[in-house]
């Protein structure tokens, strides 16, 4: 039998996206949506988003945040994982996540559930690790990760880092070096989006080499640093 060939992504899809202010460089379809720019995972119901004016700062290497936030706070952020199709570093690494964020008294906090939490956490067969920006006050829902794809897959705090960076990006940060990708060594980078990349007043404009943010890991770990720790205080 001949593989089957994917499904063409329409003009429509691409004019809608680029509407959002995305990059259609590298764009591919995935189950449930399109991934954009690597990581950014967009639901159909993303793409009917209405643009507006939104004021943007261009840098390198500073903390960015999107304009859309978890809201109702303090509030608790539930999170599950398909372990099942997860190796034990991974499953560990979700409860090192959380209790690294858990350890920096923020007004969201997060628990691990066994099934239907407010973020799931599902294995794919692509490439590397995608999620979901917030939405309507509530964090962004969808986390997919393929370990075998990043490398080190038995060390749980490279795991653990995986999971912190997309559950950063589930809460409303953008990388911290989107402007350059500089943590990729080339390519492109990263545009604001209809989300937005909003500067977090108080973390500095120069270099951040071991944010945990960094578009791209290196297979260690990266816990939060000083300045991950002044953004993370300043949005939560």
């Amino acid at each position: 039998m001949e593989p089957s060939t994917p499904e063409p992504i329409s003009d429509a899809v691409r004019a809608q996206i680029k509407a959002l202010g995305y990059s259609t460089v590298d764009l591919r379809r995935t189950e449930g949506g399109y991934v954009v720019e690597n990581d950014i995972f967009l639901t159909p119901e993303d793409l009917m988003a209405a643009p507006d004016g939104i004021k943007l700062r261009v840098g390198e290497e500073e903390h960015y945040r999107t304009n859309a936030l978890v809201t109702g706070l303090p509030r608790q952020i539930t999170i599950s994982m398909d372990v099942a199709n997860f190796p034990a570093s991974y499953q560990r690494g979700l409860d090192e996540a959380v209790r690294r964020y858990n350890a920096e008294n923020l007004r969201v906090t997060f628990r691990r559930v066994t099934s239907g939490g407010m973020i799931k956490v599902y294995k794919w067969s692509e490439t590397g690790a995608v999620a979901s920006f917030p939405s309507w006050g509530n964090p962004g829902g969808v986390i997919k990760i393929n370990p075998a794809s990043l490398g080190n897959i038995n060390s749980v705090n490279y795991a653990a880092t995986v999971i912190a960076h997309e559950i950063g990006h589930c809460i409303g940060f953008r990388h911290t070096d989107y402007a350059t990708r500089q943590s990729c060594g080339s390519g492109p980078g990263e545009r604001g989006g209809w989300e937005g990349a909003l500067h977090i007043p108080g973390t500095p404009t120069g270099s951040d080499a071991k944010s945990w943010m960094l578009a791209c890991m290196d297979g260690g770990d990266r816990p939060f640093t000083g300045n991950d720790k002044i953004a993370l205080r300043q949005m939560y």
